[in-house]
């Protein structure tokens, strides 16, 4: 009864049936209709720029060590789908590095005639000849999962291979996996993703797999991970129960898992007998109370005895937060954000800890830390530094375990930012609130300028500076502005920060993005025709929420892979894993301040939208392209300017480096049609 009310609702349900004729016949006619509109000289002369510079061939190759040697995943004009390819540090310090070529995907998908995305290779240690290579058909989040000899360069024959879903594998030893996937009785969430982990021995029916591990159809995923510190081998299992809280344990031998006994939505790491510890709320234990963005350090086989006294390694300050933390071989990398600044700081095990703070960094650019080996068995102190602004090139530096900073690799710059500035200003939102943005633009800008206005706001997702590459190019060094928002529900200031842009607070997440947009406009920076918003995913429904709750401030609206329909989200894909982020329909609590931001809901007969440009995929497993093929739709009942585009591949992102390049362009031919007056 309740779904045939809502069709009666909803008259594009029909939409949401992904392969459905009907529904395709829809996407294909509207995708023409875009593509006829949009795809001028202008947008043919973008793409092929974006393209040039997404695949120059002195781009940074990024790399990951195993054993002595560099990997490189690479894609160019020459191999589209890409080249999994190896080199040594000493070559690779060279202006031009002779690689070796391990796998060639384009090579591969022609030979299997297959739409082959590569996802990636995880290796058996110590060894680390061979690997379970992840691929994906079109981009989509389900893969095919088979074993692959690094030192022979192809498929083990008969080897361990598993087909299309949702999931992957880890090595326990050369003959067994521990698999977490969704194929099998009783092996997917509501979300859609694993629900069990199975233990397969080579040479047996995966379908017969014993069950090791598993949790309960409510749950978001179920996976495993396998520890090979000798003299600290052991195995976790790990509950995600929401997106924010999940429980972990340890196996044993004999009996039952052992639970970590921590608060639910905290984030851990175990190495070696040391458990650190980052809270996201406040900890009440006897000793004292632990505040939410500490960081905490102790024994862990003490931690498992009951005892519960940490040293805090890391304590939180006003706009002072704790980004990233992981482990070399024996230090702990933090990753802090100061009001948005960057810092390293490099912590030694003791009693007490030991921190240092990683010298002579620029003052003016992003650094973000990374391992740099596969391998926990051969992991160094070496780690590598991206070092970015957005508008100077990326840099690839080493740091030596003598925390010497070499750098390895400078990005070409894309574009002139002799005439740029970056500014940082703050806006004040509904509730007093100041929220921060940059403002990339112009230097002395005396009138205002067309402007594009980006963000997500959800998932604790930190917007941090990096290099704009193609969008200096093809948008700024055209004097136009660009503009990143810092807006609640983001991670930029730690979990309260997060907190307050969830669930009931989600509406004034987005009532901070349009402040800024409003600040802009007061500021003389652009003026509302000139202005657009740009999203996608979660901020994608930001964006489709300033359409409907904001259409005066703004001139055009650019939104991708976008939740709106936030009534239905949980009976599409993976919705029902982010009720945490947004709450749950189904509940009349929830719905009745859900309803306040469900942009499809909320359009309106007779009011005028600025115009709106709706790009989703239709191998996109994770957002149904439901949620834009409906919008668009509606939008177009209502006689509202609106353009669709859906490519057959590229899942909840670009396929490869050709799609992006189309995609982009066609963004910014959208703008220059919308913000230029063309369309109005």
């Amino acid at each position: 009864m309740a779904e045939q009310l809502q069709e009666r609702i909803d008259p594009y349900l029909w939409l949401e049936d992904v392969e459905g004729g009907e529904a395709l016949a829809w996407v294909r006619k509207h995708n023409e209709a875009t593509k006829a509109a949009l795809c001028d000289p202008a947008f043919e002369a973008d793409k092929k720029t974006l393209y040039e510079i997404s695949t120059r061939p002195d781009n940074i190759p990024f790399i990951t060590r195993r054993r002595d040697q560099l990997y490189n995943f690479w894609q160019d004009a020459s191999h589209v789908r890409g080249l999994w390819r190896r080199t040594i540090l000493e070559d690779y310090r060279r202006p031009e590095p002779t690689w070796e070529t391990v796998l060639d995907i384009d090579a591969l998908a022609r030979a299997e005639g297959e739409d082959w995305v590569w996802k990636g290779c995880t290796t058996l240690e110590p060894e680390q000849r061979y690997g379970l290579v992840s691929l994906s058909r079109g981009g989509a989040d389900a893969v095919v999962v088979r074993e692959f000899d690094l030192v022979q360069k192809q498929f083990v024959q008969d080897g361990f291979a598993l087909p299309e879903a949702k999931g992957g594998a880890t090595w326990l030893d050369q003959d067994t996996l521990l698999v977490s996937t969704t194929l099998g009785a009783k092996a997917t969430t509501a979300s859609g993703y694993p629900r069990t982990v199975r233990l397969w021995r080579r040479d047996s029916d995966f379908m017969q797999a014993p069950v090791v591990f598993e949790g309960e159809a409510s749950d978001i995923y179920i996976s495993a991970s396998v520890d090979r510190e000798p003299g600290f081998e052991r195995t976790f299992y790990r509950r995600q129960i929401t997106f924010e809280e999940g429980l972990s344990y340890v196996a044993r031998k004999e009996g039952e898992p052992v639970l970590i006994d921590l608060p639910l939505d905290a984030r851990f790491n175990v190495e070696r007998d040391w458990l650190v510890v980052k809270l996201k709320s406040d900890w009440s234990l006897p000793e004292r109370t632990y505040p939410a963005d500490a960081l905490l350090a102790m024994s862990f086989s003490r931690f498992l005895e009951g005892e519960r006294r940490f040293e805090v390694l890391f304590e939180p300050g006003p706009r002072r937060v704790l980004s990233s933390f992981w482990w070399t071989k024996s230090r702990l990398v933090l990753t802090v954000l100061d009001n948005l600044a960057s810092q390293i700081w490099l912590g030694t095990p003791g009693s007490p800890w030991s921190l240092e703070q990683l010298e002579e960094l620029p003052d003016t650019a992003f650094v973000h830390a990374m391992s740099l080996d596969a391998s926990q068995l051969e992991r160094t102190d070496e780690i590598l530094l991206t070092i970015s602004s957005f508008v100077e090139p990326m840099k690839l530096a080493l740091v030596t375990g003598d925390r010497r900073i070499e750098v390895l690799k400078e990005a070409p710059a894309a574009f002139d930012a002799s005439g740029l500035e970056v500014t940082r200003h703050e806006a004040v939102s509904v509730d007093g609130e100041w929220i921060p943005y940059y403002q990339i633009g112009p230097k002395g800008q005396d009138e205002p300028r067309p402007t594009v206005l980006y963000g997500y706001g959800g998932f604790s997702v930190s917007m941090t500076p990096g290099y704009l590459g193609g969008i200096g190019k093809t948008w700024l060094e055209r004097g136009n502005v660009w503009v990143v928002a810092n807006i609640r529900g983001g991670g930029e200031f730690g979990a309260a920060w997060h907190k307050a842009g969830m669930r009931e607070g989600k509406r004034r997440s987005h009532d901070d993005f349009a402040a800024i947009a409003r600040d802009l406009a007061d500021r003389g920076v652009t003026r509302p025709k000139q202005l657009a918003a740009y999203g996608g995913s979660n901020g994608g429904l930001l964006v489709g929420n300033m359409l409907t709750r904001y259409p005066e401030r703004f001139g055009a609206i650019w939104c991708t892979v976008p939740l709106l329909d936030m009534q239905r989200y949980t009976r599409l894909l993976a919705g029902p894993s982010w009720v945490a982020e947004y709450g749950d329909p189904d509940k009349p609590e929830d719905w009745s301040y859900m309803a306040g931001f469900s942009a499809y809901q909320n359009l309106e007969a007779g009011r005028a939208y600025p115009p709106v440009l709706l790009v989703t995929s239709r191998r996109d497993d994770r957002v149904h392209p439901g949620h834009a093929r409906k919008m668009a739709a509606r939008l177009e009942a209502l006689e509202q300017p609106v353009f669709f585009y859906e490519p057959d591949d590229g899942g909840h992102g670009a396929a490869n480096k050709e799609q992006a390049a189309f995609l982009s362009a066609l963004g910014l031919s959208f703008l220059r049609r919308t913000l230029n007056g063309e369309s109005r």
